[in-house]
C-alpha cells in the first residue's frame, strides 16, 4: 500500500508539468520495475547468506546462474560482492544494448533530423554514440552498485523509493511547479507515515492510523482536484495537439481576446527558440516512424486511411526504395485531395477530363497514357510537356490506361462549393470507400480499359465548357465558396476578424501552424492583402469537381496536386560553386523580385502582398521587437516587447523590387515611385547573404528549392500550397513569414544577434540544404507522382471498389 501511494504520488508529480502519456508509463514502469528488481535482489542477499538448497552447497546468483559451491569460510563482504558483480554485469550489458538500439549505432537519430549525409559525418557520430552508450553504462554500474549496497543495509522495500525521491527531485530541479511540488510531497510523506516501524514518526498507534486516514483523504483529494483542473483545460491541450507544433502547454494560454494569437507566456524563452525546439522534436518523431519494410507500409496505409493500398503498390514501394525515398509513409495529401473524387462514378470522372481537354480555350495540357506508355500529349509549353512525360517514364508501365488533364497557368482552377464539397466527401467515406475496406482480398491489378477510353492518339474537340474566365478580376468571393458557412471568411460581416488564435503566437503573430495559415478560411483579410484575390493574372476557373492537376493551389481549391515540372526541369538552378560560406555572408535578408502576384489597376497595387511586405520592411514606421531585459546578475534571460524604430535595423534587410509589372500604365508609374526600385541581379547573387526571402508570385514561388540547396536560411512568406507540405518541416528546413510581416524583423534580429539564434540558424540553414538533397531530387518528384498516379488510377477504374494491394 505504502508503495502504491507514493509511487502514484512520484508519478503525478512527474506528469502534471509534462503532460505526455509517455512520461507516465515510463515514471510507472521503472517505478515497479526498480522496486522488483530490488526486492528480488534481496531474496538472493538472503539466499547467499543463509543457503536452502541443497543443503548449503551451491549459491544463486541473481541472473539466474548457478554460481561455484560456497565454501565455509566464504564472508558477508564476498557474497554481497557476487550479487554486485552479477547484477552490475547484467545491467551493464543490458543497458549497452539498450543505448546502443535507441542511438541506432551511428548517430541515425541525429543524423536523421540534420539529414547529414556523408561517411566523414556519420563515422564521427558513430564514435560519438559508443562513447555515449559507454557513459551511459558506467552510470548505471555506480547507481545500481549502490542500490545493491543500501538494500544489503537497509533492506529492498526502503532502497525502492530512492529512484523515486530522485525523479520527483529532478523534476522539480529542471522545471519547478507548485503541482510537481504538491505530489512529491505527499510522496515523501506517505513514506514516512507508512513506514513508521522505527519510530521515525514519534506517534502513537492512534495517531498514526490517523494521520494515514487523512493523507489517504488529501491523497484522493488531489487526485480529483488534478483530474476536474485537467477536464477544464481543454482548449489549450486539444489545440496545441492539433495543430503539432508547440508542445509545451505550459508556456500557452488561449487568447484575450476572441481571434486574438495565443498567448505566449515564457519570457524566460525566446518564442522563436521554443518553436525551432518542438518542431525539431516533432520532425524527429515524423522520421523515426516511416515503415522499414513493405508489409510495415501497407499496415501504415491501412490504419491511416482505412483501405488497402491501391493497385501496383508492391511496385511503387520497390521504386521508392531504389530511388533511396527517405520518407515512405507521408502521403496524406494525395489521400484528402483525391477523396471527394470517390464520390463520382469513374465514367463521370473520365468523361469530364475529355470535356475539359477537348476545349482549347481551357488551356489545360492532355496527356493519354496507353498501353505502359505516354501515347500522345498536346497542350502547353514544350518544356511542360518534356517534363510531364520525362517524370513519369520510369513508372509509366505500371499505370492503367487513362487521360490526364494537366494546368499550364499558375492559378488554380477548381473549387466547389462548400454544400457541395461535404456531399461528395460523406459519400465518398461512408458509401465507396466504406465498400473498398471491406475487400478482405482485394485484386492487385487495374481493370482493362474501358470503353470510352478510345485507342487513338488525339483529344477528341468540344464545344463548349464550364469553365469561365474572370481574368484581372477581383476573386475573392468566388475563392472562398469551398468554406464552411460559419468559418470567418464567409462572414456575413465585412470587417470579420481573422482566426488568429488558429495559427499566430504572442503579441508579433509568430506562425505556430503553417497549414492553419494558409487555410483562406481563417483569414478573411486576405481578401484585401493577397493579389491572387485583388485581380489574378489569370482565373479560368470552375465551380464543379473536375480532376485537374495543378502545380500549387489555395486552400479552398481542389485542384489535385503534382510535382511541379518547373523543379524537375531545373528552371532556377542553384550553383554550388558560387556559394559562399556561412561566416563570409552578409547578415542580412534579401530578397529582389517584381510586382507578380496580381494586376494593379486602380490603385489595387496597395492591397497585394508582396507590395505590402516590402513596403512594410522598409517603412519607416516604428516595430516591435522581443528583447532581453535581465539585469545583470541574474542567470537566465528575461525577454519582453517593446517597440524601435525600424531605422535602427536597417541593416538587416535589403528587399526591394527589381521589375513593375502586371499593371496599368498608372499603377505601374506609381509603384515605380512608391518602391526603392533597384536593377535586376542574377540569381546567383542571393548566396552572398546569410537569409533569403521568398514569397509568393502569381503562385507559388519557382525559387524556393534553390533556396533551400543553398548554404543560406529560407524566410518564406506562402499562402500557394505545393505537393512538399509534409516533405518540408516549417521552423526546421525554413521560417515561416506571415501575411502582415510583424514578426519579421524580430525573427532576422534573434537570428542574427542573439547566441541562441545564431546557433539555430547555422543548424537550420545546414540541416535543409542536407534536407533538400536528399528529398527535393528528381528522383523524389517521380516517386511523389508514381504514388499519386496510382491513387488517381484507382479513383478512375471502374471496379475501383474491389481493386488494391493487401500484402504479399
Amino acid at each position: 500500500m505504502a508503495l502504491v501511494i507514493s509511487t502514484t504520488s512520484a508519478v503525478a508529480s512527474i506528469f502534471v508539468s509534462s503532460g505526455s502519456n509517455a512520461v507516465l508509463s515510463i515514471a510507472l514502469s521503472y517505478a515497479f520495475l526498480i522496486a522488483t528488481a530490488l526486492r528480488l535482489i534481496q531474496s538472493a542477499f538472503s539466499e547467499a547468506l543463509h543457503p536452502t538448497q541443497n543443503g548449503g552447497s551451491v549459491i544463486y546468483s541473481t541472473n539466474g546462474f548457478l554460481a561455484q559451491p560456497d565454501k565455509p569460510d566464504r564472508s558477508t563482504s564476498d557474497l554481497v560482492a557476487v550479487v554486485v558483480r552479477d547484477v552490475a554485469a547484467a545491467a551493464a550489458l543490458c543497458t549497452a544494448v539498450a543505448a546502443m538500439t535507441v542511438e541506432s549505432f551511428g548517430g541515425l537519430a541525429f543524423r536523421a533530423l540534420l539529414g547529414a549525409q556523408d561517411d566523414r559525418w556519420a563515422f564521427s557520430q558513430t564514435i560519438l554514440s559508443a562513447l555515449y552508450g559507454l557513459g551511459i553504462v558506467m552510470v548505471h554500474i555506480v547507481m545500481f552498485g549502490s542500490l545493491l549496497v543500501m538494500v544489503q543495509r537497509e533492506q529492498a522495500f526502503t532502497t525502492s523509493f530512492v529512484p523515486l525521491y530522485a525523479a520527483v527531485c529532478s523534476q522539480l530541479i529542471i522545471d519547478f511547479s507548485a503541482s510537481r511540488l504538491w505530489f512529491g510531497a505527499l510522496c515523501a510523506i506517505s513514506t514516512f507515515v507508512f513506514l513508521d516501524d522505527t519510530g521515525t514518526v514519534p506517534t502513537g498507534g492512534k495517531m498514526k492510523l490517523r494521520i494515514s486516514k487523512l493523507l489517504m483523504l488529501v491523497t484522493v483529494a488531489s487526485f480529483i482536484a488534478l483530474a476536474w483542473f485537467s477536464w477544464q483545460q481543454p482548449y489549450t491541450r486539444s489545440a496545441l495537439g492539433h495543430y503539432g507544433q508547440v508542445s509545451n502547454d505550459a508556456d500557452m494560454a488561449p487568447p484575450i481576446k476572441q481571434y486574438d494569437p495565443l498567448q505566449y507566456t515564457n519570457n524566460r524563452v525566446h518564442p522563436v527558440d521554443q518553436l525551432v525546439r518542438d518542431a525539431e522534436a516533432s520532425w524527429l518523431a515524423t522520421l523515426q516512424r516511416q515503415s522499414q519494410s513493405l508489409e510495415a507500409a501497407v499496415m501504415e496505409y491501412k490504419r491511416r486511411y482505412g483501405i488497402s493500398p491501391p493497385p501496383n503498390f508492391d511496385k511503387w514501394y520497390e521504386f521508392a526504395k531504389r530511388k533511396g525515398v527517405t520518407l515512405i509513409d507521408e502521403y496524406d495529401s494525395i489521400y484528402h485531395s483525391l477523396l471527394p473524387f470517390w464520390a463520382l462514378p469513374p465514367t463521370t470522372l473520365r468523361a469530364r477530363v475529355r470535356e475539359a481537354l477537348g476545349f482549347g480555350g481551357n488551356n489545360l495540357m492532355g496527356l493519354l497514357l496507353r498501353d505502359g506508355k505516354a501515347a500522345h500529349v498536346e497542350g502547353g509549353q514544350e518544356w511542360l510537356q518534356q517534363a510531364a512525360t520525362g517524370m513519369m517514364a520510369q513508372f509509366v508501365q505500371h499505370l492503367p490506361d487513362m487521360d490526364l488533364a494537366f494546368n499550364v497557368h499558375d492559378e488554380p482552377r477548381v473549387v466547389v462549393p462548400h454544400d457541395e464539397l461535404s456531399r461528395l466527401v460523406s459519400l465518398a467515406v461512408q458509401a465507396r470507400q466504406h465498400a473498398a475496406s471491406a475487400q478482405a482480398s482485394p485484386k492487385n491489378a487495374f481493370s482493362a480499359r474501358p470503353r470510352d477510353v478510345k485507342n487513338n492518339k488525339r483529344i477528341a474537340e468540344v464545344k463548349t465548357t464550364r469553365f469561365n474566365v474572370f481574368a484581372h478580376q477581383p476573386t475573392w468571393i468566388p475563392s472562398r465558396m469551398s468554406c464552411s458557412a460559419d468559418s470567418p471568411a464567409r462572414s456575413l460581416d465585412d470587417n470579420a476578424l481573422d482566426n488568429l488564435t488558429a495559427y499566430a503566437l504572442g503579441d508579433l503573430g509568430f506562425i505556430y501552424n503553417h497549414t492553419a495559415f494558409s487555410d483562406i478560411c481563417n483569414s478573411p483579410s486576405f481578401g484585401s492583402s493577397h493579389g491572387f484575390f485583388d485581380r489574378p493574372n489569370a482565373f479560368n476557373v470552375i465551380h464543379e469537381l473536375f480532376p485537374i492537376f495543378s502545380q500549387s493551389k489555395m486552400s479552398s481549391f481542389q485542384d489535385i496536386l503534382y510535382p511541379s515540372p518547373w523543379y524537375w526541369y531545373g528552371k532556377v538552378s542553384y550553383s554550388e560553386l558560387r556559394d559562399m560560406d556561412w561566416k563570409t555572408k552578409i547578415s542580412s535578408l534579401w530578397w529582389r523580385g517584381s510586382t507578380t502576384g496580381g494586376f494593379s489597376r486602380d490603385g489595387g497595387w496597395r492591397r497585394q502582398h508582396r507590395q505590402q511586405l516590402v513596403g512594410k520592411l522598409n517603412a519607416l514606421d516604428t516595430a516591435k521587437v522581443i528583447t532581453d531585459t535581465k539585469l545583470a546578475d541574474d542567470v537566465s534571460p528575461q525577454y519582453e516587447v517593446k517597440e524601435v524604430a525600424r531605422e535602427n535595423f536597417k541593416e538587416l534587410m535589403d528587399v526591394h523590387f527589381s521589375g513593375v509589372g502586371q499593371c496599368d500604365p498608372g499603377d505601374c508609374d506609381a509603384q515605380k515611385e512608391f518602391f526603392d526600385v533597384t536593377p535586376p541581379v542574377d540569381q546567383q547573387d542571393a548566396w552572398k547573404y546569410r537569409y533569403l526571402l521568398d514569397i509568393d508570385g502569381n503562385a507559388f514561388s519557382g525559387r524556393f528549392y534553390a533556396f533551400l540547396k543553398s548554404r543560406s536560411l529560407t524566410f518564406k512568406m506562402a499562402v500557394f500550397r505545393e505537393w512538399h507540405e509534409e516533405w518540408i518541416k516549417p521552423w526546421v528546413h525554413y521560417i515561416p513569414l506571415s501575411l502582415r510581416g510583424d514578426e519579421a524583423l524580430e525573427t532576422v534580429r534573434y537570428m542574427s544577434s542573439e547566441l541562441e539564434g545564431k546557433q539555430q540558424a547555422i543548424r537550420m540553414a545546414e540541416a535543409s540544404r542536407e534536407w533538400a538533397g536528399k528529398v527535393l531530387r528528381n528522383e523524389d518528384f517521380e516517386v511523389w507522382s508514381f504514388r499519386l498516379l496510382l491513387e488517381y488510377g484507382r479513383v478512375v477504374d471502374d471496379n475501383r471498389e474491389s481493386i488494391g494491394y493487401s500484402g504479399s
